[in-house]
């Protein structure tokens, strides 16, 4: 859809095509079983999508969507210890993926340049290894038609085929790399307390990827409507099962801490488990293929897929749309090389975010074949001395949180204050629990 949006100014018109049939609201839909886990749009996102859509933070909001100020509005346990609430550095848009995705299709479809056709599929591309001319359809009636076009984009996330696509025009593979942490995720939406329905902060307990064992954690996210919708999630060998009468025993036994099942005990189950494994970080290369067609362009989960525990999904693909819009401003609709361009600017556009979900999910057991790198390993040593600092440090947790919200770039942890902070260490001893307050624990019902 944000794709959509960008490209209409200059292509003029543009077809959406759409596998599923569209709902009218904020309805479930079968192409996106990850709507049923918690989402999260960080700020470096939402500011993205405000420059696509002017107002879409304000038309969220009023249909139930909410602001939440980082790290004020969290609670978090990573693995150096828990974070203190410093004043607001960043925020998120928190709701349901559902709600989220109703806003964004109603404003991307206001637009009357861009037209959606729902229940119809992308079978191939059309053309040849020099351009693509179109797209091989097939409708809801099960019949086949050809549609040209001046630029084909797949937006089609993490199930994309433009691997297989760009073979059948003559092209070599592109070089690929996943990283699986082999996490699983189950989820289940709760009533929350009375008293903790509105302004209760995001609960998270972080797993920690070190030692060899399975990494264990859990989010608790206030969505709309009064409810919290809690994701909770483990590596290889420490699963959470799908069965809805242990989602509890795994809060309380499984996780680093036990406070989300302490906030459970007070909360009303609304749904059953929603269970994936479908979680394995995935990037194509497609900007360093020898060869690139003209009029075909790669965006989102279908150039990076990442491991939806950091929740930056949906930020790089608005901060993707957005680039590719700029490119076109800069250097023209229909300019020889564009697609080539575009691949390349989407290729830099991710690698922050794609830096950050490796770092990580590579420590833990079986991610890849060979382990981490040594270059890996000396980035993950020092970005884990600075989560350390930023327990105890109100500056470097406000830097280290520019850079997670994807606000900036990685190069902002390498300043020479904040390699000296690092050194330094925290400056406040260590929290010895969460950092709830006294109304917030009254209100979901804790002593």
């Amino acid at each position: 859809m944000l794709a959509a949006r960008a490209l209409a100014p200059f292509a003029g018109r543009v077809l959406l095509v759409e596998r599923d049939a569209l709902p009218a609201g904020p309805e479930p839909r079968k192409g996106v079983p990850q709507a049923r886990h918690v989402h999260q749009l960080w700020s470096g996102g939402a500011r993205a999508l405000e420059q696509l859509l002017p107002g879409v933070t304000g038309r969220l909001l009023a249909a139930g969507g909410t602001r939440m100020a980082v790290p004020t509005d969290m609670v978090a346990l990573s693995p150096h210890g828990w974070f203190r609430r410093w004043g607001e550095s960043a925020f998120l848009l928190r709701s349901s993926r559902d709600l989220l995705e109703a806003v964004v299709r109603r404003d991307v479809l206001a637009d009357g340049r861009v037209t959606a056709v729902d229940r119809t599929e992308v079978l191939g591309l059309t053309g040849s290894r020099a351009a693509v001319t179109g797209v091989r359809l097939r409708g809801p009636d099960g019949a086949e038609r050809t549609l040209g076009a001046g630029l084909v984009v797949d937006a089609t996330g993490r199930g994309s085929r433009a691997p297989r696509w760009l073979a059948a025009l003559g092209l070599p593979a592109p070089r690929r790399r996943e990283v699986s942490s082999g996490v699983a995720y189950a989820s289940r939406l709760f009533r929350a307390p009375g008293g903790a329905a509105e302004g209760f902060p995001v609960v998270n307990v972080q797993a920690d990827p070190r030692g060899g064992r399975p990494g264990c954690g859990g989010v608790l996210m206030p969505v709309e409507d009064g409810r919290w919708m809690v994701t909770l999630f483990g590596s290889r060998g420490g699963e959470p099962s799908p069965e809805a009468g242990d989602f509890l025993r795994y809060a309380r036994e499984e996780l680093r801490h036990p406070v989300i099942a302490e906030l459970l005990a007070g909360a009303e189950p609304l749904s059953d488990v929603a269970f994936t494994r479908t979680t394995a970080n995935r990037r194509h290369y497609y900007e360093r293929m020898p060869a690139w067609p003209e009029n075909f362009a790669v965006l989102g989960d279908a150039v990076c897929a990442l491991n939806p525990v950091y929740g930056h999904g949906m930020t790089v693909a608005a901060q993707t749309a957005l680039a590719v819009r700029d490119l076109i401003r800069r250097r023209g609709w229909g300019s020889a090389g564009l697609a080539r361009h575009i691949q390349r600017t989407v290729g830099r556009t991710v690698r922050t975010a794609w830096d950050l979900a490796v770092g990580s999910d590579v420590f833990y057991p079986q991610a890849t074949e060979t382990g981490p790198t040594l270059r890996e390993r000396v980035t993950a040593a020092y970005v884990g001395r600075l989560m350390y600092t930023a327990t105890g440090n109100g500056r470097i947790a406000r830097r280290v949180t520019d850079v997670t919200s994807l606000e900036r770039g990685a190069q902002a942890l390498l300043a020479p204050s904040v390699l000296l902070a690092a050194a330094v260490g925290p400056l406040k001893p260590a929290l010895d629990g969460p950092p709830l307050t006294g109304r917030e624990r009254r209100a979901a019902g804790l002593p």
